[in-house]
């Protein structure tokens, strides 16, 4: 049994673009289905597909349009873990590499990007940054 099954699908994600892969396959829930929507929005990723009958999430990554080898995710990191727990006010979010990346945020109105979040001043706990 996973400890942290959010910060499973991310090692995956990293694990996957390592090595080349097209598609990862990542146990289904809704909170990884949540993470995933947003990193599909901002375009890190090209697109996922629920398979319901095996309990699964197919996630197709992307890459460089150049040479095909570049992933777009440089980096992404789980913030906020079993064992701490990192929560913020929307005044209190930093800017991931210069606005450049992006944090992953969980609040009481479901989960969203940074930007988002300050926009609609929500703070809330921090579960990863993308980059």
């Amino acid at each position: 049994m996973l400890t942290d099954p959010i910060a499973d699908m991310l090692t995956r994600i990293r694990n996957a673009q390592a090595v080349g892969k097209e598609n990862v396959s990542i146990p289904l829930s809704k909170a990884k289905l949540s993470i995933l929507k947003i990193l599909k929005e901002k375009g890190y990723i090209l697109d996922f597909i629920k398979n319901i009958q095996k309990n699964n999430i197919i996630l197709k990554l992307r890459y460089s349009k150049e040479n095909n080898t570049e992933p777009a995710i440089k980096e992404i990191n789980k913030i906020s873990k079993a064992g701490r727990r990192i929560y913020k006010s929307y005044k209190e979010f930093r800017r991931v590499k210069n606005g450049l990346g992006m944090a992953i945020v969980s609040t009481s109105r479901g989960v969203m990007a940074d930007s988002e979040a300050r926009n609609r001043r929500l703070g809330g706990e921090i579960i990863c940054e993308v980059f």
